[in-house]
């Protein structure tokens, strides 16, 4: 029986947003996620970024069979406790070798903890979905992107990037606005699989996002005022009440990269795949 950590690195109040928007936490979402892909699993979830973080009890980080890192509000490039924490958490996963998968900050810390860097966006932000997101050569023959075609969208939304991926890693996949997309990254015993875009959210929380960070979006101007984040979040909902929508998913440039679960969760599903049937062998040993 596999068992997961989940590490939700929000803080308490952008827990409690997230919940009040969409019904669930970053760290919700994954669990949900991960019950689906595998069944059976046993999951935990911690919060590294707070204080008073710690495993369950008798748990070690070494007995888990893969970690998974969410996104998070945090900007890696500030020195504060809660990054400060962030990091040492995933210093400790690399160091103990057990398998390890982010999305969005999850990269971004990853990144950080084994010697690279994180910005503000240089070209912007990416909201809602990332668009045309390429494979380079390694990453048509990487198993964490085994199934996506050469170009693909996905939901996508942050602030900061990947300024510089830490000695040794492999660039996998990045678009125009964002260079470093997908990555993988090896650290002391550890490999990490990263992508910086969100396969784990549904269409629903891609507008709870977009309506959370509608006055943000404004002032970037991504859009005219809140009423045009609202038409956009609404007709991104209308999608996910119905992905079989064609005129919709016309309307919003998508296809069944997006709007199909299936497709849309590529990556999770290669990475579990992968711990399920190597653990930490195969292509999660350090020197291979």
């Amino acid at each position: 029986m596999l068992r997961f950590l989940v590490a939700e690195s929000e803080t308490p109040q952008a827990r409690e947003e997230r919940r009040g928007s969409v019904g669930r936490s970053s760290g919700e979402t994954y669990l949900d996620i991960l019950e689906k892909l595998a069944p059976g699993v046993v999951c935990d979830r911690i919060q590294p970024a707070d204080a008073d973080a710690a495993l369950p009890p008798g748990a070690t980080l070494a007995g888990f069979d893969a970690v998974f890192l969410t996104g998070s509000p945090l900007h890696l490039y500030e020195e504060t406790p809660k990054t400060r924490r962030t990091i040492a958490f995933m210093r400790a996963v690399f160091e103990v070798g057990t398998p390890a998968f982010g999305s969005c900050a999850g990269l971004q810390v990853a990144t950080v903890a084994a010697g690279g860097s994180v910005r503000r966006n240089a070209h912007g932000q990416e909201a809602a979905f990332a668009r045309r997101i390429t494979l380079t050569e390694a990453g048509r023959v990487h198993p964490l992107l085994a199934g996506r075609p050469a170009s693909y969208d996905a939901p996508a939304i942050h602030t900061d990037e990947v300024a510089s991926l830490p000695p040794g890693a492999v660039l996998l996949a990045g678009n125009r606005v964002t260079a470093v997309q997908a990555a993988e990254i090896r650290f002391e015993r550890g490999v990490f699989w990263g992508i910086q875009y969100h396969p784990e959210i549904g269409l629903d929380e891609v507008a709870g996002a977009l309506r959370r960070q509608a006055e943000g979006l404004v002032e970037a101007g991504l859009a005219g005022s809140r009423d045009d984040v609202e038409a956009y979040a609404g007709q991104i909902d209308a999608l996910h009440r119905k992905p079989t929508r064609r005129n919709l998913a016309w309307q919003l440039g998508l296809d069944e990269e997006v709007t199909d679960e299936r497709r849309r969760l590529t990556e999770l599903r290669n990475f579990i795949e992968t711990v399920a049937r190597f653990g930490r062998a195969g292509p999660f040993s350090v020197g291979k």
